[in-house]
């Protein structure tokens, strides 16, 4: 295998329309496109390829060759594939990276990048944070939109677990390519009408790509990180991390006022803050804090998320176990502070079927679409989805001719 860049003659065009739909499951482009195919023949009836992994060991290599076997097989006077796997150069992999338009920068903090960042705070913990951040980004993803989560709560990382993360990220050269998760194929969706084929269904959905501490340490043990640290590794997090074109990316905070609050406000400046909190009066006060210090940060706070709000009873009655009000409360009280409407989103019942999904990573919005909580997540993520960002006096990138 040489250094060179992979030469287009060596696709035969017969089979080049098919391999045009393979999408690399972590990258989401096509794999022609990537430089991932070396070389592709017919030779009778027998279609024969050699593809290039971007490292040795991908965890994705399985997927590859099932999505390339299917598509080759599609193609008419083929009966039989062989896929043979290579890996890049180091050469091929710098210029994938070129491709890709990978830097070692922080593309989210451009006030020309057209990604909604939400930073998802509370005041205190044990208010549901993390899984609401989770079902908000699969709500958003179930939408068709292509959705990034951070989770910035290097002490307290969840987010891989509730999401069923085991993968790995792939280190290519200085890049990370972070996981991702998939809607699952049979939940009802506008884009679940697309063309055959796994690998191309997949391009046309939403998807979550993820990146946690949670997934370079061992997680029975405790991180026990200072301030510089914890803005070191959340900045990393932003930089060397290749999560590609995103509508939305949700950082799930941890709890409180503290360093990485502070950080994502001087890290993420156009960042949009949103407050979750249980409806208990005691916990308003506190998760007021959490949304005032946008005010310090040069941040907005979009709204606020009620949680664990009045449980459905089996008979249609409501149980208010933690109270009632809080979420109204506050968004009044931080839109009078703010001086702008900070409004109340949604106030998410109490509900087991979120739990139960959680313990078996699933979000509860694809596990439990019609239950309780997850009708109250959709509505959520709609609004969050809907606000948009005003594009008046931003710069499109590009040039118009006269």
């Amino acid at each position: 295998m040489t250094d060179s860049p992979i030469d287009p003659q060596t696709l035969d065009p017969r089979l080049r329309p098919a391999l045009d739909k393979v999408i690399d499951p972590e990258l989401r482009r096509p794999i022609t496109e990537l430089g991932m195919v070396q070389s592709a023949r017919l030779d009778g009836t027998t279609a024969r390829v050699t593809i290039l992994l971007t490292v040795s060991g991908c965890p994705m290599r399985g997927t590859i060759e099932t999505d390339v076997t299917e598509a080759l097989s599609a193609v008419d006077g083929v009966t039989d594939t062989s896929v043979d796997v290579g890996v890049m150069t180091p050469a091929q992999r710098e210029e994938l990276q070129e491709k890709l338009g990978h830097r070692k920068s922080n593309p989210f903090a451009d006030p020309h990048n057209l990604t909604r960042v939400h930073a998802v705070t509370s005041g205190k913990g044990g208010v549901g944070k993390s899984s609401v951040t989770v079902n908000l980004a699969a709500a958003l993803a179930a939408m068709g939109r292509t959705v990034g989560i951070v989770d910035a709560d290097i002490h307290g990382f969840s987010v891989p677990g509730l999401l069923g993360i085991t993968q790995p990220p792939t280190r290519v050269g200085d890049m990370i390519l972070p996981p991702v998760v998939e809607v699952p194929a049979g939940l009802k969706t506008p884009y679940d009408d697309a063309a055959p084929g796994a690998s191309q269904r997949r391009a046309n959905r939403g998807v979550i790509k993820v990146i946690s501490i949670g997934m370079f340490v061992d997680p029975s043990q405790p991180v026990a990180w200072r301030g510089p640290m914890l803005h070191r590794a959340v900045e990393q997090f932003l930089t060397d991390v290749h999560f590609g074109d995103l509508d939305h990316l949700l950082l799930d905070l941890p709890p409180g006022t503290g360093d990485i609050a502070i950080s994502v406000g001087q890290l993420l400046p156009n960042s949009e803050v949103l407050v979750v909190s249980t409806p208990q009066h005691a916990a308003v006060t506190v998760a007021e804090r959490s949304g005032a210090l946008a005010q310090q940060t040069d941040q907005k706070v979009t709204g606020v998320v009620e949680n664990m709000s009045a449980m459905v009873m089996p008979d249609g009655t409501r149980m208010e176990v933690f109270g009632s009000g809080g979420g109204a409360n506050i968004a009044a009280s931080l839109t009078e502070r703010l001086g702008y409407d900070v409004p109340l989103l949604g106030e998410i019942p109490l509900d087991v079927s979120v739990r139960e999904a959680a313990d078996r990573g699933e979000p509860a919005v694809w596990a439990h679409p019609d239950s309780p909580a997850a009708e109250h997540l959709w509505a959520v993520a709609k609004a969050l989805d809907e606000q948009g960002r005003n594009l008046v006096g931003r710069s499109l990138g590009i040039t118009p001719r006269g």
